[in-house]
């Protein structure tokens, strides 16, 4: 593909038959199979509307958080690595990098995955793969209350990864791409640790609540995009069934966010959308980015004036689930839980909090 100055991006709003109360591994296998294929029909008919309407078809597709599978609700971490994450050599990646080829697109999605390094474990992985049918970015979400993150195994993740691998960005035709997961649009360290290595694009996957108000994720997401003259799309659920919890809750504000924070296109609330797909004019913003003036919000920031200040604060103390061997370890049910009281203690002992 050749280099591109300006494409259509599409936050493809889909809803999802969640697996976390399937009775066996097959079963959740074969609701995931059909959640996969409901993608691709959206995928297949949002491409043909747009060339029909604009003449062109999507080059960037962004899904939902874990739009295959829901999420664990409770289960232990065994127990949900057993029944829903992915395998990385599996047939649901292979059936999403045949999407990717077959409608010729760069497909960014969310699911919970195995790394074979960590195998006790899983991560909830952000995922782009390019229009070959190659995963060309795979980030693993750094902050979560309910599940692992590569902070748990931090020296291991480290010595595999590195820094670099911790928050990677794609160099693509279509632009310098990182991946945000859901949740962690509230922190701006994310993206700016994404930014600082040259992210121009912020896919983000999401499931959050739908609502006519300014959400602080919402809020966020227009930060975010500011902050780093970046844009922003952001997937949210159209619904989620299958779970006790009433189906609509996460809905809406699917949406494109341009380098000024605008709004450039958005799903409404209620169902499946293919509407929030809007031109990203990447000569635009790179020309922002050349600009020496008072919107220049990433080569202004003094950034060895904070390292101090972050060096010297503990807020997270960490959730280790390596041993004194460096063996991993499965948390207790509960247990990530427990330690950010502790934390939230400390910290109100310290007064920071």
């Amino acid at each position: 593909m050749a280099m591109l100055d300006r494409y259509i991006a599409l936050a493809l709003q889909i809803g999802t038959h969640a697996v976390s109360f399937c009775k066996s591994r097959e079963e959740a296998r074969q609701r995931m199979r059909e959640n996969l294929r409901r993608a691709e029909r959206a995928i297949a008919g949002s491409c043909a509307f747009t060339v029909q309407f604009s003449g062109e078809s999507p080059r960037l597709i962004v899904l939902p958080e874990y739009f295959l599978t829901g999420f664990p609700m409770g289960s232990a971490i065994d127990q949900w690595r057993d029944l829903a994450a992915l395998e990385q050599d599996g047939p649901e990646y292979a059936g999403l990098s045949a999407i990717a080829q077959r409608h010729g697109v760069y497909l960014a999605g969310n699911c919970y995955e195995i790394d074979p390094a960590f195998a006790e474990l899983f991560f909830q992985t952000c995922f782009i793969i390019d229009p070959s049918g190659n995963v060309v970015l795979r980030y693993r979400r750094m902050i979560s209350l309910n599940a692992p993150t590569p902070f748990d195994v931090w020296d291991a993740y480290l010595d595999l990864y590195g820094e670099d691998g911790v928050f990677p960005v794609a160099d693509t035709p279509i632009g310098r791409l990182a991946a945000i997961a859901s949740e962690e649009i509230l922190y701006p360290e994310i993206a700016r640790a994404h930014a600082v290595r040259g992210a121009e694009i912020f896919v983000h996957p999401t499931s959050e609540a739908g609502s006519n108000r300014a959400t602080a994720k919402e809020l966020a997401r227009r930060a975010r995009a500011v902050e780093n003259i970046a844009y922003v799309a952001s997937a949210n659920s159209a619904w989620l069934k299958d779970i006790p919890i009433p189906p609509y809750s996460c809905t809406g504000m699917s949406k494109i966010v341009d380098f000024e924070g605008q709004v450039l296109a958005e799903a409404a609330p209620g169902g499946e959308s293919m509407v929030a797909h809007a031109s990203v004019d990447l000569a635009g913003l790179r020309a922002r980015r050349a600009s020496a003036g008072m919107t220049h919000t990433l080569a202004r920031v003094p950034m060895q004036a904070f390292a101090s200040t972050y060096a010297g604060k503990v807020m997270n103390s960490g959730r280790p689930l390596l041993d004194d061997e460096g063996k991993v370890r499965i948390p207790e049910k509960g247990e990530f839980r427990a330690r950010l009281e502790k934390d939230i203690e400390r910290l109100a002992k310290a007064g920071v909090l």
